[in-house]
């Protein structure tokens, strides 16, 4: 069969089964599996337990883990609503300083614990009573959380970044880098867009500063302030030559622990044995997905589908932003279904000899992917971040948080252009700190 037909043929195959409710882990080795027996003989299900175990020696994986306790760590404590407080207190004087100070707890919380359905949970529990009860509409209230929330998987430390990274053979260090502005990027315009939506409902009264005295200010800071030294100590160590990402994110891991037990009492043996319990549970499924999706591109590359897919894209007459519009509409198609982990370890094989033949950076590209993945964070029908928000403000109506959360996709639509017209927005920091790539 032509390798692109037979390409085809897997990708339909592979969508059937995955929408089935199977597992993405256990999907993609069954896929794997059949088609290696029907196109290339029982012989070769002999590699499959050697590359599954094969993928998974790799010591840059243990970042994953680590960075996964770290914001389990963090999630586990009422660190999300005090660094909500600190801002509340501290931009109350900004025309809607509460809104402002939503978004930027989430793009702090995010690059604490790298989840983005924790961020929305820490933030939300706060941030969404108070702007109602202040008067902000549902929509700006609910919206602005589930926004916020997907700035987890963009900004520093990043385990979407850990596993494209490890996908495609590029630097973990500049792909945290590239994420630094694109970050900073989102947040204005999430910003922005908040403060019209609450200018335009008309109640100019959410623009004006309330007002909290200095005391009030710091005494907030004490439990705030080691958690993000934390996060400054962990790029320290890994830009400055310190230590490896693995190394940091241990590190990192074992600080934030600690600061857990000894400024949020978390002492509880019951409570520590759930951020124990739910860290292994969520490593394990990654690390599952990455060795299942390197057995799952062995079968792509044994029946030469890659290979044939990256020539015919090659051979193609196009301009290559029309490739690049084609790519980023099959990326958010399947993250509107898939979870960010799957797209990466399923797509990157597969598209990034496409980019580099056309002349894309992958580090500009990374960022690109993970942008199209925050969208299908807050869009159905998956839209993970819209069901934690119902669940914390359940007498939302989910359309009236969905209503809320599009203009923040389109927001991360014009995030996108503009790092396509810029994409120094994305390549410039990490060139800078770690010189120009090889």
């Amino acid at each position: 069969m032509d390798p692109i037909l037979l390409g085809a043929l897997v990708a339909i195959i592979t969508i059937l089964v995955l929408f089935s409710g199977m597992s993405v882990a256990i999907g993609l080795l069954v896929v794997s599996a059949g088609f290696l027996i029907v196109f290339d003989g029982t012989r070769s299900l002999e590699l499959m337990p050697e590359i599954l175990f094969g993928k998974l020696d790799n010591f840059a994986l243990l970042a994953i883990p680590m960075f996964i306790l770290m914001g389990a760590s963090i999630a586990s404590t009422r660190a999300g609503a005090d660094l909500y407080e600190a801002l509340e207190r501290w931009l109350t004087r900004i025309p809607g300083g509460l809104v402002i100070s939503n978004l930027g707890a989430c793009a702090l919380f995010a690059a604490m614990s790298g989840s983005s359905p924790a961020t929305c949970a820490a933030i939300g529990k706060m941030g969404i009573p108070e702007m109602r009860k202040r008067g902000y509409p549902d929509g700006v209230a609910a919206g602005s959380i589930a926004a916020g929330g997907t700035l987890g998987i963009l900004i520093p430390p990043s385990v979407t970044m850990i596993v494209y990274g490890i996908a495609t053979e590029t630097s973990i260090g500049r792909l945290f880098l590239s994420g630094v502005f694109p970050g900073l990027l989102l947040v204005g315009l999430f910003m922005a867009w908040s403060l019209y939506a609450t200018w335009k409902s008309g109640d100019q009264k959410l623009l004006t500063a309330g007002n909290y005295s200095w005391r009030e200010k710091f005494e907030i800071l004490p439990r705030v302030l080691p958690f993000l030294l934390i996060i400054l100590g962990v790029l320290y160590s890994m830009y400055g030559g310190v230590a490896t990402p693995s190394e940091t994110a241990a590190i990192g891991a074992l600080l934030c622990l600690i600061v857990a037990m000894i400024i949020y009492k978390l002492w509880n043996p019951k409570d520590l044995w759930v951020v124990l319990r739910d860290s292994t549970r969520e490593s394990i499924m990654i690390l599952f997905i990455i060795a299942a999706a390197g057995v799952f591109s062995y079968m792509l590359s044994s029946l030469f589908i890659t290979q044939a897919i990256a020539e015919w894209i090659g051979t193609l007459d196009v301009n290559r932003w029309v490739l690049m519009l084609a790519i980023n509409i099959f990326l958010l198609i399947a993250g509107f279904f898939l979870p960010p982990v799957a797209v990466i370890l399923m797509a990157a094989p597969i598209l990034l000899p496409i980019i580099t033949t056309a002349g894309f950076d992958p580090i500009w590209f990374a960022v690109i992917l993970t942008i199209n993945m925050e969208i299908g964070l807050i869009s159905p029908p998956v839209g993970l971040n819209l069901y934690v928000i119902n669940g914390i403000a359940p007498d939302i109506s989910l359309k009236t948080i969905l209503t809320g959360s599009l203009p923040y996709v389109a927001c991360m639509v014009i995030a996108i252009l503009i790092i396509c017209v810029f994409p120094e927005i994305a390549t410039w920091l990490p060139t800078y700190v770690m010189g120009p790539t090889q």
